[in-house]
């Protein structure tokens, strides 16, 4: 191995877009302990991979992700295919001996996220990192939240309200995608951005959600089968299939330590585009957070005098704040892509420390296995079920 990461791409889509922004820009904002060169992005349409290579700044591209793989001049796994395939690919790449950072969900099933937690396991015997990307951990206002919780400024959890509303689906004559078909997607709403606010609620708590009360529905149960890809979405024709996945899931969870947790993932909240919502309650006060807003956090504190109480509007984008260093002067604010490139800069710190940072496969089965009792309580009308 030499001193540089030599990273492979699985896929080139959406994310595939945010995780070579990452790839390329991290390494220009941080001092990381590794150089990282951007080696082979690898699809399944030769056209349409060598476009993204040539567009995003891939030393090559490459059909076959099998024979990626087993080249000795890859040292770093990159998956964002969709979730069927994480699996396969993701075992594959560690029983070769590559460093894996996987896009969540980490699969579609609790058995094959446990077969990757397992591959993991015995991979980090010989100094292999995986890592999962739950980015949203990244954005420094929540990476913010989460240590003012654990330094014990809200006091004892005691309720959580969390939401990631979408509306992109809000339109019957949506096509039929992949992310709508169960073979491919393993969930709807539920498993695409309900996984997301279950695994920001653990890792801001630092308490797992131990049992689960929910329903979940899919409010278009067909929808023209899409023959052209743009954007998410694309352009149906006129045959129609069913929609095998949830558009959306509410339910209630119970934490570890006793508090309760409401919990709602949809793609039916018309007008909101991409609001991951949060707040977490304590005895001593409480945290606020929406992605759509996502520089701030508001932090209220009831042990000052009554008059002096109030929700206080912090602008998380000052140097000292998580991951600021390498970016902007104070209150320029940053995006969506930037937490891809703090994923980066942890994964190769931790790759460079012998330490894989979290979240972890095993945190990732977990989050797996709420899903899976969310759905599993819905089957059984909302009855109360363990994750």
């Amino acid at each position: 191995m030499t001193d540089t990461l030599r990273v492979a791409l699985i896929g080139y889509g959406f994310m595939g877009a945010a995780h070579s922004q990452a790839w390329r820009t991290a390494p220009r904002v941080f001092e990381l302990p590794r150089d990282v060169e951007m080696s082979v992005i690898v699809g399944r349409s030769a056209d349409a991979v060598a476009n993204a290579a040539r567009k995003w700044g891939w030393n090559e591209h490459a059909t076959d992700w099998r024979e990626v793989i087993a080249r000795d001049d890859i040292d770093v796994v990159d998956i964002v295919t969709p979730g069927h395939s994480h699996a396969e690919i993701a075992i594959a790449a560690l029983e070769a001996g590559k460093h894996v950072i996987c896009e969540k969900p980490l699969a579609n099933t609790v058995e094959d996220a446990e077969r990757m937690a397992e591959a993991a396991r015995a991979a980090a015997e010989k100094g292999v990192v995986a890592m999962l990307g739950f980015t949203y951990r990244r954005v420094p206002a929540l990476t913010r939240a989460r240590d003012l919780i654990a330094e014990g400024r809200i006091g004892t959890v005691q309720q959580v309200r969390a939401a990631y509303r979408q509306d992109w689906l809000v339109d019957p004559e949506a096509p039929l995608s992949w992310r709508l078909q169960k073979d491919q997607a393993g969930a709807g709403a539920l498993g695409d951005i309900g996984g997301h606010a279950v695994d920001l609620v653990q890792f801001l708590t630092g308490l797992e959600v131990e049992s689960v009360s929910g329903v979940v529905d899919t409010i278009v149960k067909q929808r023209a089968i899409e023959t052209e890809r743009v954007g998410i979405a694309g352009r149906g024709g006129d045959e129609y299939g069913e929609v095998t996945v949830d558009d959306v899931a509410i339910f209630t969870g119970r934490l570890a330590g006793g508090a309760l947790a409401s919990f709602e993932a949809t793609r039916f909240a018309t007008g909101r585009k991409n609001e991951l919502s949060v707040e977490i309650s304590g005895d001593k006060g409480a945290i606020s957070f929406n992605l759509e807003r996502m520089n701030e956090l508001f932090v209220y504190d009831r042990t000052v005098a009554d008059v002096d109480q109030g929700f206080t509007r912090v602008v998380v984008t000052e140097p000292a704040h998580p991951y600021l260093e390498g970016w902007w002067p104070a209150g320029h604010m940053l995006g969506y892509e930037h937490a891809f490139s703090h994923q980066v800069k942890d994964l190769v710190e931790g790759i460079a420390g012998g330490a894989a940072p979290r979240p972890s496969f095993d945190d990732g089965v977990q989050v797996q296995r709420v899903l899976a009792a969310v759905e599993q309580s819905s089957a059984d009308d909302a009855r109360w079920t363990r994750a």
